[in-house]
């Protein structure tokens, strides 16, 4: 019998959903040819954090390097704690489209969708 705890796997930092792999590749094979999307988060907006992306030609030096499905983006290293497990998706609608993100680590958003909490 061993004295050494059994440690589960961590949960991947980020994963992106069939949608968000395929917009991001079809971005860094159009007008972002040569960059990446950097993540990070960010204080505003009523909750206190938001989600912040970039599109940048070089990783910072403490940048995390994230790849799933073929797919390479950033993570500030200081937004790790707040995205851990975080799944990125592509959303169209009506009238508006984007990248979101399902965040297992939000306590909850404001009013406008703005902003989150941890």
């Amino acid at each position: 019998m061993s004295d050494v705890a059994t440690r589960r796997p961590l949960p991947a930092l980020m994963t992106l959903s069939d949608q968000a792999a395929k917009r991001l590749k079809s971005l860094y094979a159009g007008t972002h040819q040569g960059h990446l999307l950097r993540i990070s988060v960010g204080t505003r907006g009523c909750s206190g954090l938001s989600y912040e992306m970039n599109f940048v030609t070089a990783p910072q030096p403490t940048d995390e390097r994230v790849e799933d499905q073929g797919v390479t983006l950033l993570v500030d290293r200081k937004a790790t704690l707040f995205l851990t497990g975080t799944i990125m998706d592509y959303e169209v609608k009506d009238l508006e489209s984007g990248f979101t993100f399902r965040n297992p680590n939000e306590k909850g958003r404001c009013g406008c969708g703005e902003s989150f909490h941890v």
